[in-house]
């Protein structure tokens, strides 16, 4: 009965089919090493985010005057309301944290370059999402860093020429931050771009299976239509989808349960910093939770340092390395702009860093190095060599971008192995 119930669903919705095309059976190649779990962690803390936010938002109240109090009362008086708020605050950090290191294995290992171009495109879409998700949630606790971060963030488009004031307005709601502002941002963060969110992670997941995974060779594993023997045929038959479209060498493992293992792995092991935060350090020393947010938002009283949370600090020290306003929040951008566009300035015909000139290496090492070096300065007070040292680091981020571009093309690199290694 139970097979026939489910042939019957399979028959007018294909499930089992898109499982074993996408998850069960997926090809994915067997030298993925420890740099490859954190896509799967990346998804299993959007859904923490996903579930807690909606149970956050069942006592939250979107308003001026009753935001801050009602934060407080989930934390005392909601029942396990504090695990839920601090499983949201840790796991925005935990969130940030896996994407810059998936991000990071994926320059080092050249998982942008051709044919992998939009599947890098959508990835960089996530991350401004997450950033403006982020951002907003941030400000709906409603207090003192929550109204003066949305103070200084909202005032940067105040520069962008004839419209920047007009646009501020409409972006607050207000002629000032004020409890419309609190109510679109909550909007924005609890429906529209979760939803944007989820349809990204998807296409990127589409767009990921439709060429085939990277590997740390940056080796392409599969090969021409043809080219396996009748043996090799019958052995990959369970990856019928695939062999329709190109056979494929012994280079790959279903993803489950090889790659589900090493996830599951990886996810324990995640699992138990994330809970050592969350049950004995949620505020990180004011890096995860500032100590200023525990006191309600006051208009008339400025606190006495402003800077966003860790994982925005970057981009805000490129920001303040730039003495003119208009300047400085193009630099910013630029800065963002200029990792989505790394496919078409990286022109090497070798992706992974195992095989290119020791110059790339040591460029990337210094480009994470300065990404590292402006987030401590754009999260700690200004001092003046604090500004000379970001204005030098800011340089230098770009400079990355500058020698890829002029060393690429060119670039004496390792001959690559005919099939992937160990």
């Amino acid at each position: 009965m139970w097979k026939n119930l489910l042939d019957w669903i399979e028959y007018r919705i294909p499930m089992m089919r898109v499982a074993n095309m996408h998850a069960i059976q997926y090809p994915a190649p067997k030298n993925m090493n420890f740099w490859y779990v954190f896509g799967f962690l990346a998804t299993i803390v959007l859904v923490n985010q996903i579930v807690t936010g909606i149970w956050l938002t069942m006592s939250y109240e979107p308003s001026a005057e009753g935001a801050f109090a009602s934060v407080e009362y989930i934390m005392r008086d909601v029942e396990f309301g504090w695990l839920l708020r601090y499983m949201h605050s840790t796991g925005a950090s935990a969130f940030f944290i896996v994407v810059y290191l998936h991000m990071f294995r994926g320059m080092i290992y050249g998982s942008y370059q051709k044919p992998r171009e939009l599947l890098w495109l959508f990835g960089m879409f996530i991350y401004l999402a997450l950033m403006a998700e982020a951002f907003m949630g941030y400000v709906l606790p409603w207090g003192q860093m929550s109204y003066w971060g949305a103070q200084v963030i909202v005032s940067l488009f105040s520069a962008i020429p004839v419209i920047g004031p007009d646009l501020v307005i409409w972006i607050q709601g207000d002629y000032v931050i004020s409890g419309a502002t609190l109510n679109r941002f909550f909007a924005l963060h609890v429906i529209a771009l979760p939803l944007v969110i989820v349809i990204l992670v998807f296409l990127h997941i589409v767009a990921l299976h439709e060429v085939g995974s990277n590997n740390p060779d940056g080796i392409e594993v599969k090969r021409k239509k043809g080219s396996l023997t009748e043996e090799e045929k019958t052995k990959y038959a369970m990856h019928e989808y695939y062999t329709n479209k190109y056979d494929i060498i012994d280079d790959v493992v279903p993803f489950f349960p090889h790659i589900v293992l090493k996830d599951l792995i990886a996810f324990s092991v995640f699992l138990l910093g994330f809970t050592y935060v969350l049950f004995f350090n949620p505020e990180l020393g004011g890096y995860f939770l500032e100590h200023p947010n525990f006191e309600i938002a006051n208009p008339l009283k400025t606190p006495e340092h402003i800077f966003p949370v860790w994982y925005f600090t970057p981009f805000y020290a490129i920001l303040k390395a730039v003495p003119d306003k208009l300047f400085g929040v193009i630099a910013m951008f630029a800065a963002i702009i200029c990792l989505a566009l790394l496919p078409w300035f990286d022109r090497s015909s070798v992706r992974s860093w195992r095989y290119r000139s020791g110059l790339h290496k040591v460029n990337l090492l210094v480009f994470a190095a300065v990404f590292i070096v402006l987030g401590y300065l754009g999260g700690t007070p200004q001092a003046p060599w604090k500004v000379t040292l970001s204005q030098v680091c800011t340089v230098m981020y770009f400079a990355f971008f500058a020698l890829l571009i002029i060393y690429s093309k060119n670039e004496k690199t390792k001959p690559l192995p005919a099939r992937i290694t160990k």
